[in-house]
């Protein structure tokens, strides 16, 4: 199975994300999206293929969030602060050959292993 875990390995969710990953027998391609950002293509891909919005897939609790506002942001004012912040978009996110999925909650994760 080919696998992409977009990647943040200070958040214990990545980590875990990760490890169920190797654990099933995957070894994913890993992107560290702080260090290789989102384009604005990419991320509505993502985020369509997982079923999401933009303002589902933005970490509300992110104090970056509040400050810029997006509480009554559009989508398209959410995707453009995503791109440029990547650290709002809620992670990890996860490409398997059966689709995407944030897993939160975690068990999303079981829907595309």
């Amino acid at each position: 199975m080919d696998a992409t875990i977009y990647h943040n390995p200070r958040c214990s969710t990545s980590r875990k994300a990760l490890q169920a990953l190797r654990d099933a027998g995957v070894e994913p391609t890993i992107v560290k999206y702080l260090d290789e950002p989102y384009t604005r293509e990419r991320l509505v891909e993502l985020f369509a293929d997982a079923g999401l919005t933009p303002k589902q897939a933005v970490r509300k609790r992110e104090a970056l969030y509040a400050e810029l506002g997006l509480a009554e942001a559009s989508d398209d004012e959410i995707l453009d602060a995503m791109v440029q912040h990547p650290i709002l978009v809620e992670r990890p996110i996860v490409v398997t050959d059966k689709g995407t999925r944030i897993p939160r909650p975690f068990e999303k994760l079981d829907e595309i292993l």
